[in-house]
């Protein structure tokens, strides 16, 4: 895993190193997403007050869930319009001329999600490799309460790419578009044997599957390049363009930051993955094992 200022990751020693960078803006995107139980469970709630609880010193909290996701939109973390996401990231102070380092409580899954969102409107940034967790098995410094931003001015502007909604999945499996579906869920959900928080248990006909957890170590950092191209080979010899979903656009977001790591840049995210995609019945769907 690098730690120059170029690479997607950064470990928590190097930023710490960092700390005296005047431009440093390190923004906490946890939000509460717990595991259901029972099908439909669908709980979420912000990941503010565990941010006040104990965060890195000086942290932000991006909220993923509200001021930075389209609440008119039929499913959850939407990706809002230009407007609405320049207004939420000028709030934090998020600009080109800042240096953004994204973590979160959990499991990488929404720093990767901020990270991506961040890409799609041509700003680098960078994820804290096995995030707060990392951070605090190193013996680093916390800090309590609430932080102020100092908003900033920029006019961002949506790049090409990276993004692909409802229609351009159905356009994929009506062959009109060509592109390799997969799903960033585990095996369980990807079947269907598993309680699932959506409307129906399985996938999009048609996926490949390559559960995100798989490009992480124990310690939830993402491996090692060699490692990640061995799981992640299926996708690497695709010829087409990558689709990624999952259940929200979180764990696919992990999925396209590993495929970032080992070289791979026609990535696309499907943002309303299967809450959206589930959601209606006329749309396909199958369970078991992806073929071998």
């Amino acid at each position: 895993m690098s730690n120059t200022a170029n690479s997607p990751l950064i470990s928590p020693q190097a930023l710490h190193a960092a700390f005296n960078d005047p431009d440093l803006l390190i923004i906490d995107a946890t939000v509460e997403l717990p595991a259901p139980r029972f099908d439909g469970d669908y709980q979420v709630r912000s990941g503010r007050d565990g941010w006040l609880q104990a965060h890195i010193p000086g942290a932000l909290h991006a909220d993923l869930y509200g001021a930075l996701a389209d609440q008119q939109a039929s499913f959850s973390f939407a990706l809002p319009g230009i407007e609405q996401l320049a207004d939420g990231l000028t709030q934090l102070g998020i600009s080109p001329q800042r240096r953004v380092v994204i973590y979160d409580r959990n499991d990488g899954f929404w720093a990767a999600r901020l990270w991506w969102m961040l890409r799609s409107v041509g700003l680098h940034s960078q994820v804290l490799d096995g995030g707060f967790r990392a951070w605090q098995r190193a013996g680093l410094p916390e800090q309590t309460g609430a932080q102020a931003a100092q908003p900033s001015q920029w006019l961002p502007a949506f790049v090409e790419g990276l993004w692909i909604d409802r229609a351009g999945v159905e356009a994929v499996l009506a062959g009109e578009r060509s592109a390799t579906l997969v799903c960033a869920l585990s095996a369980g959900l990807f079947e269907g044997s598993a309680v699932t928080r959506y409307a129906r248990r399985g996938h999009i006909p048609g996926s490949l599957n390559v559960p995100a957890r798989s490009v992480l170590d124990e310690h939830g950092r993402y491996l090692e390049p060699k490692a990640l191209r061995e799981v992640l080979a299926p996708l690497l010899q695709a010829t087409a363009p990558v689709v990624v979903y999952c259940g929200g656009g979180i764990s696919a977001a992990a999925q396209a930051l590993a495929l970032t790591l080992v070289g791979r840049s026609d990535v696309f995210i499907y943002d309303g993955s299967l809450q959206e995609w589930a959601a209606d019945p006329r749309l396909p769907m199958t369970t078991g094992a992806a073929p071998a």
